[in-house]
């Protein structure tokens, strides 16, 4: 054995050594980033389930409220126009079809006769929940449902409506007519 061949062994055992070092660095920062990678996915899918569970929540939670919207029950002793449709005497329950009010449901218990009106925001308190109506002679036109205190919604005018207060007006312009409007209010009871 000549001298160069120690210092070739030497130094290919470093080599050797270097290529280890090398390959088991590099096999952990491999099986670093797949754990990485496997922790990613995991993490996602926890998050959308997280984002699933949640939607779910918020969609019950407004079926829920919807299906607690208050009821209420009132005994209507005259036939009353509720937008294009006029509706019999008798016993009619009210109920909000939207979560929010916007839109108010008027129906005999048969559903037979039913009416569907968009609401607003009436102003004013109330001491009792009530229903308003607009009486002009014999016809009755549905204003107003009041189902607590604080919370009142206004029926939109209807175009016969309209059409009778425009008559109306332009009767009062051309000569002093008796009264001929009257506001009357029906009682409501929960249901």
């Amino acid at each position: 054995m000549n001298e160069a061949e120690p210092k070739m062994v030497k130094s290919r055992s470093k080599e050797i050594a270097y290529s280890l070092t090398k390959f088991a660095v590099e096999t952990s920062t491999s099986a670093e980033r797949h754990k990485e990678k496997v922790m990613r996915k995991q993490l996602l899918k926890g998050l959308t389930m997280l984002m699933a569970l949640m939607a779910l929540a918020m969609v019950s939670a407004v079926a829920s409220a919807n299906g607690q919207s208050l009821k209420t029950k009132a005994s209507i002793p005259f036939e009353f126009v509720v937008g294009d449709q006029t509706l019999p005497a008798g016993a009619y329950v009210v109920s909000a079809i939207t979560s929010s009010g916007d839109a108010s449901r008027i129906s005999d218990g048969a559903s037979e006769n039913s009416a569907v009106r968009l609401t607003m925001p009436a102003n004013g308190t109330t001491n009792h929940a009530k229903l308003v109506f607009h009486r002009y002679g014999e016809r009755y036109f549905l204003a107003e449902v009041w189902s607590t205190r604080d919370d009142g919604r206004q029926l939109n005018t209807s175009s016969e409506e309209r059409a009778i207060q425009k008559e109306l007006s332009r009767i009062a312009s051309s000569k002093p007519a008796a009264r001929t409007y009257e506001r009357v209010e029906i009682a409501l009871a929960a249901k």
